[in-house]
């Protein structure tokens, strides 16, 4: 065999399964035709941070009276600088992750990776030419792309996805997005700061539609106060470019609604890269557009795995890592614990932010659980209060009798950096007196976790 391991795809799957596999003496490849880190790095997780964080600057200048601060003369941004620090951000990162293959040595060879029977792959260079690989095992980490609705077809230059949405020349005037899930409302949030006038569409009774329902509210409530055009249950039935301006017909419970826009920004999710890959000559089975694996992400095919967005997983950077580094772990005959999907953390970047794990107080009660729920809000918080960021709560679901944490669901400044707490207190089957008794520090954000804890027992000092 050339190889004891070869992995198809350099996102945060791939890549991290493949410095996991140098690290327990694999001989590693990485085949990958575009750059090194996939769509997190290049075109998704990290860039967007950027333009989110150049945003959240436009708004502290823009309120900076708030803070006793007067800025004279006008501000405006340089879109194309916003732009290019985005792609340098993207850059830098992935250079990082090729420093990290050379230190470990793993070999990047660049090409198109397909399945061509059992332990072998074909790559297919950028200029055509195509060469076997062999190896003992196989992981496909090919990742995902933005999903095209059939009346939204992209053309890349008005009606586009995500990764255009990057790199626009410049500013635009309007724009209508579809969809209100983490890509959705994070462009909405960045493009409204910027100068854009945004509309947001989504086909649920509320945005971000997997969230609790109060956290779906208050998102809803900060929108509208930046003056974002919001419209829930509602759908764009078509997109008519033959004009100078974009004309939008979007079904509203009101009726027909004719939106007139430069971009329309499809944000409806992601498709799995399955195409192409070699699946059916390997023998891997897919079910509805993903790939089926088992708790170790084996497929139905002998030596042959499969991680990420291909799999049934959510579809984020950190459930690819770890579902990367249990494949190779098993693999190398180890005995790694299979990923508890009811623990993962969700993160949305929009101002306020969210973040949340486990139940939300609905899907606990559906699933037959008797509950207290602890809720504290920011506007209680002295260090919300001092940092000016007094929007938003957390909110703690715990089962009744034991005091198990269920869930966590939290919307304000620097939730996503609070989540982590959660994640570990549910991994370690923390009660909700373990939380209050834990000393959390003042003032911080964090406080609000062990306030809502001690809300759902009545025991909350500051509210």
């Amino acid at each position: 065999m050339d190889y004891d391991l070869i992995v198809i795809g350099s996102g945060p799957g791939g890549y991290v399964a493949a410095i996991r596999a140098s690290q327990l003496k694999m001989k590693t490849a990485v085949i990958e035709k575009a750059d090194i880190g996939g769509v997190c790095l290049n075109w998704g997780c990290i860039p967007t941070k950027s333009l989110l964080k150049s945003a959240q600057v436009m708004d502290y200048i823009n309120n900076a009276a708030n803070y006793g601060i007067t800025v004279e003369g006008s501000v405006k941004a340089d879109f194309g600088a916003v732009i290019a620090r985005s792609r340098n951000v993207a850059e830098s990162m992935s250079k990082g992750v090729n420093f990290l293959f050379k230190k470990n040595n793993i070999e990047h060879i660049r090409g198109f990776g397909r399945l061509k029977g059992n332990n072998t792959v074909e790559v297919e260079s950028l200029e055509g030419d195509k060469k076997l690989l062999t190896a003992s095992n196989i992981i496909l980490a090919t990742g995902a792309r933005s999903k095209e609705l059939p009346n939204l077809i992209q053309d890349g230059k008005r009606i586009i996805g995500y990764r255009e949405a990057m790199t626009l020349g410049e500013l635009p005037a309007s724009m209508v997005i579809v969809g209100s899930g983490a890509i959705g409302s994070e462009f909405a949030n960045f493009y409204q700061v910027m100068g854009t006038s945004v509309t947001l569409v989504e086909f649920m009774p509320r945005i971000v539609p997997n969230e609790d329902e109060e956290v779906s509210k208050q998102l809803e409530r900060s929108f509208r106060k930046l003056k974002i055009k919001v419209l829930t249950s509602s759908s764009v039935e078509s997109a008519d470019t033959s004009g100078e301006k974009i004309k939008v017909s979007i079904k509203t419970p009101k009726g027909i609604e004719t939106v007139e826009t430069d971009i329309v920004l499809s944000a409806v999710g992601v498709t799995p890269n399955i195409e192409d890959i070699g699946l059916e000559t390997a023998g891997v089975k897919v079910i509805k557009s993903k790939i089926e694996v088992d708790e170790f992400y084996r497929t139905s095919a002998p030596g042959v795995f499969a991680i990420g967005d291909i799999v049934g997983g959510q579809a984020l950077a950190h459930v690819a890592s770890t579902e990367g580094i249990i494949c190779v772990e098993k693999i190398a005959g180890l005995d790694p614990e299979p990923l508890d999907y009811k623990n993962v953390p969700a993160c949305t970047y929009t101002t306020p932010e969210i973040a949340s794990c486990g139940f939300t107080e609905a899907a606990a009660r559906e699933a037959g659980f008797n509950i207290r729920v602890g809720k504290f809000p920011f506007t209680a918080s002295g260090k919300a209060s001092a940092s000016g960021m007094r929007e938003g709560f957390v909110k703690l679901v715990f089962e009744a009798e034991y005091g198990e944490l269920l869930g966590a669901h939290m919307i304000g400044s620097n939730v996503t950096e609070m989540i982590s707490e959660i994640v570990v207190a549910r991994k370690l089957e923390t009660t909700a007196h373990e939380i209050i008794k834990a000393i959390h520090p003042h003032p911080t954000m964090s406080e609000a976790i062990m306030e809502a804890a001690a809300a759902a027992y009545g025991e909350v000092i500051h509210l």
